[in-house]
């Protein structure tokens, strides 16, 4: 196959899409692009795909399996959303590879897969048989009902293998199940089918939480999984089987959930930087697509448009691709702190998830209504979702998401808390423009207590309380080896969205006095050597080229400062992050720390000083605002509340 077979990317179309000037015809040439550079590092006989770079844990042959599967989903979604159209003879390369992968599995040779064991034990092979499955189901016609007989039983005992091995316990339970979903719709189902997918479905309804949410296994794990693979497999698996109850059963949730995931995005198109596998880009998008496709979702189809397109010219436009066209490993070019010890070359394809949006028929409005606003760039939102713990706070007026993390960790219910943590999970807030700092560096939007020359670390973040703008939590700190252990120790912590602004009061209960405690606001990606700048000495303000971090101490804080975060973020090589110190008190009211935080893309933001002034009288703190209104936060009740009263 040629370098460059195919023609520049469309005209840009801002009549029918003025705010990306994305069509549906970018999005085909953008997988038709994908695809084309992606298969140049095929094997001979086309069962591998050996994309450049460091191998994942799972090894160079998992990795080209990893390759192969993960763009022929790509090419499924292409073909099959053309109603079977293949122009570039992308399906017929990877219907020879299927055959030629499963001819031997296991041998150690130029093509054959790897076998599918546990997960533990050669596992990652069942995650790629679910891309495997559902390609093949999605275009069943072109490849799977193309092969002989003896073919299709070779490929089927392959893809077996993820019916009789041990998945992770989370999400890996959806892979047998669309690995069955697929062997049934293909006539060959049977009592190991049915049970596969039965259990799948079992334990999903055990880890749904409410409000759309589901965790991904048991505990509170809550990120981008529960669009990508929670809501993904089953309900497009019961949308492709026609299975009306299983529609109604789990439509809904999809349609909650995407009433807040969908505001998540950023008016310039990127989804939230929250928890793991974030290499996967655009298939954050995956669960905007199927609430369109399935006809379960809240938002109006030029909005969905808008999220869609958004998310995808986002990362082409920032150095996603390298320059051969193969999606790096990272966020915008190769991050290595985005990454897991899973991560191949193959992985960030995942992000083929995003392109189910071409399942959606040409004709639909989504692809025909004027693109209309994203739903973060409407008034300003503070919505508190109690159920996976987690509070959205957007701003219109720069079209900038943020998330607060009251309730969302990574650790399973008989894991032990280590520091320093996972900084994609443990902090206390993550937006669509600031990626959290690496654990190696000084944490932003963190409380820390020190001992020993040590910080503590916050782990498993344990919910506590709950209102429409506000969220509570708890959690112990945990120091790194080394450090204390301090006996019944928590730290209690309050977040308060109003406009940009972020009320934050956090409480140390059973802390010995003259304990040291620090905590961190939003680190920003700037130019090395960069300064912040106080208003004096009231505020750390942190001015980057798209955002302003500001933070500053309202109760109990002695001193601020900005700190170097040499490693930097996702978002630039270098940082700063604004910290403020205080120190544990005897008396109730210097166990309450007090601060206000703010960060946005509206040019020379105003000081955070007069904004706001805090008091506090034994366990409780009262706010009072510029614009007259008062908010009272009471510690004192054993769970916090909050009153609000207008001005």
């Amino acid at each position: 196959m040629p370098e460059h077979p195919f023609p520049t990317a469309p005209e840009e179309d801002r009549t029918l899409s003025p705010h990306t000037g994305y069509s549906r015809a970018h999005w085909e040439a953008t997988a038709d692009r994908l695809l084309a550079s992606a298969l140049r590092y095929a094997t001979p006989g086309h069962a591998l795909i050996d994309l450049p770079g460091p191998p994942s844990k799972s090894g160079v042959r998992s990795d080209g399996l990893e390759g192969f599967a993960r763009t022929f989903l790509l090419a499924a979604f292409r073909s099959a959303g053309a109603s079977g159209k293949d122009p570039h003879g992308f399906l017929e390369r990877y219907t020879a590879g299927l055959v030629r992968g499963t001819r031997t599995p296991g041998r150690d040779d130029a093509e054959s897969w790897p076998e599918i064991r546990h997960h533990g034990i050669q596992g990652q092979p069942m995650v790629e048989s679910a891309s495997v499955a559902l390609a093949l189901r999605l275009t069943a016609p072109w490849t799977w009902d193309t092969l002989p007989a003896a073919d299709q039983d070779r490929v089927e005992q392959w893809l077996r293998g993820a019916l009789r091995h041990t998945p992770a316990p989370n999400n890996w339970y959806l892979f047998p199940l669309t690995v069955a979903g697929f062997l049934e719709s293909a006539g060959r189902g049977d009592a190991e089918t049915r049970h596969a997918i039965e259990r799948g479905l079992a334990l999903l309804e055990g880890w749904y939480q409410g409000q759309g949410w589901y965790s991904d296994g048991d505990g509170r794990s809550f990120d981008h999984y529960n669009g990508w693979a929670l809501h993904f497999y089953p309900l497009l698996h019961a949308h492709l089987a026609g299975d009306r109850a299983l529609l109604d059963e789990l439509g809904p949730r999809l349609r909650e959930f995407l009433d807040g995931f969908a505001l998540l995005f950023d008016a310039n198109g990127a989804p939230i930087h929250h928890g793991r596998s974030l290499t996967y880009r655009f298939a954050a998008v995956t669960a905007v697509a199927l609430g369109a496709l399935t006809g379960q979702t809240p938002l109006a189809p030029g909005a969905t448009r808008r999220v869609l397109s958004g998310a995808l010219r986002h990362f082409l436009d920032r150095g996603a691709l390298t320059a051969d066209g193969v999606l790096s490993l990272g966020w915008y070019g190769p991050h290595e702190a985005t990454l897991q010890r899973y991560s191949g070359p193959g992985s960030p394809y995942w992000a083929s998830k995003g392109f189910l949006a071409l399942l959606i028929p040409p004709e639909d409005p989504v692809w025909t209504a004027t693109e209309s606003h994203a739903p973060v760039e409407g008034p300003d939102r503070a919505l508190a979702l109690p159920a996976p713990g987690l509070l959205v706070q957007t701003t219109g007026a720069d079209g900038l998401a943020r998330l607060h993390n009251h309730g969302s960790y990574k650790l399973g219910p008989g894991e032990p808390e280590r520091a320093p943590g996972n900084p994609l999970y443990a902090r206390l807030a993550y937006s669509t423009r600031t990626g959290p700092t690496s654990a190696s560096n000084t944490p932003d939007n963190h409380i820390a207590l020190q001992a020993r020359g040590l910080r503590s670390a916050r782990i498993r973040v344990n919910p506590l309380a709950a209102g429409p703008d506000w969220l509570a939590s708890w959690h112990r700190p945990v120091f790194p080896e080394g450090g204390p252990v301090l006996p019944s120790a928590r730290i209690e912590s309050l977040t308060l969205a109003r406009g940009r602004l972020e009320l934050r009061v956090h409480r140390a209960v059973a802390v010995p006095a003259g304990t040291p405690v620090h905590h961190s606001g939003w680190a920003v990606a700037l130019a090395p050597g960069a300064a912040a700048e106080t208003e004096q000495a009231a505020e750390v303000r942190l001015d980057g080229p798209e955002v302003t971090s500001q933070l500053l101490g309202l109760y109990g804080w002695e001193t601020q400062r900005a700190v170097r975060a040499p490693q930097g973020t996702a978002y630039g090589p270098w940082a700063l992050v604004p910290e403020l110190t205080g120190t544990v008190g005897a008396d109730p009211g210097r166990t309450v720390f007090v601060a206000l935080a703010s960060l946005t893309g509206e040019p020379g933001a105003a000081p955070l000083a007069g904004q706001a002034t805090a008091a506090v009288d034994g366990l409780a703190v009262v706010v009072r605002w510029a614009d007259g209104a008062r908010t009272v936060v009471d510690f004192g009740t054993g769970v916090p509340s909050v009153t609000e009263e207008p001005a």
